[in-house]
């Protein structure tokens, strides 16, 4: 099992798929998983991009096989920003396409504004607004995962997350993955993660860039979506049918397909 050991607190997983062909130098996608996730749930990605791309899919501090952080961490977007920042390095990587999902895509906007010398294009698929307020909910979320376990939780939000078409027994291997996550690192994300507010960093996305919905997202309506989406220079907006907002699961080879064909189109 492949793991850097990047800070004292902080043995990180990661992930690598490359089946391009080994004369050639290829170029890397580092995908970022979303909350109470971890590299595998880029499953149905992987095989539409590692036959083109070296692909790179860490867990995130604190999820999977990556060290659990505890309650009290001070957790932020730079963090593990700088986490991700230290993988690469340690990998050799200078240079990076940047995919992410859900809260994910927040960290990946906002990494692509700090290091725009090394992110060559960006992809955010289903992913909150700049400022996701979830303030009013941080006691009770908090109180439901210290009594019930993450598994409850993420059985009790999974229609919305997944969509009205997704398959039970796909919607019941995502509630699994996710019910995997440590109590301590969830309730440190829920009680940071409304403190984050990226928006003064959208102008400052230097690199190509799409963002990906659906018609129907809980996270935000295609109007609020695109508000956000025309504040990044070099943008565009694809909007896919359904109700899912974690539509890199739930729509993962439309998803793969159109980044794939975003990244050979913008020349990067």
């Amino acid at each position: 099992m492949p793991t850097l050991r990047l800070a004292p607190d902080l043995e990180m997983h990661y992930l690598i798929d490359d089946f391009t062909d080994p004369w050639r130098e290829s170029e890397t996608i580092l995908l970022l998983h979303g909350n109470c996730e971890s590299g595998a749930a880029w499953f149905g990605w992987v095989p539409h991009l590692a036959q083109n791309f070296r692909v790179v899919r860490p867990d995130m501090r604190g999820y999977g096989a990556s060290t659990p952080v505890p309650r009290d961490f001070p957790w932020s977007l730079d963090v593990v920003i700088d986490d991700f920042v230290k993988l690469m390095d340690t990998l050799g990587i200078e240079r990076f396409h940047l995919v992410g999902a859900k809260i994910a895509g927040m960290i990946a906007r906002r990494m692509a504004a700090r290091f725009p010398a090394r992110v060559q294009t960006l992809t955010v698929v289903g992913t909150p607004p700049p400022k996701y307020d979830v303030a009013a909910r941080v006691e009770s979320l908090s109180a439901e995962i210290e009594q019930h376990g993450v598994e409850h939780w993420a059985r009790r939000t999974m229609a919305g997350r997944l969509g009205s078409n997704f398959p039970a027994e796909g919607a019941e291997w995502w509630i699994k993955l996710m019910g995997q996550t440590p109590v301590s690192t969830q309730i440190c994300f829920v009680q940071n993660i409304h403190k984050a507010d990226i928006t003064a960093d959208l102008p400052r996305i230097q690199c190509p860039t799409l963002v990906i919905t659906t018609e129907g997202s809980a996270l935000a309506s295609v109007e609020e979506t695109r508000a956000w989406q025309t504040m990044i220079p070099r943008s565009e907006l694809l909007v896919l049918p359904g109700n899912s907002y974690h539509v890199a699961a739930s729509d993962a080879d439309r998803c793969a397909e159109e980044t794939l064909a975003f990244i050979t189109r913008s020349g990067a």
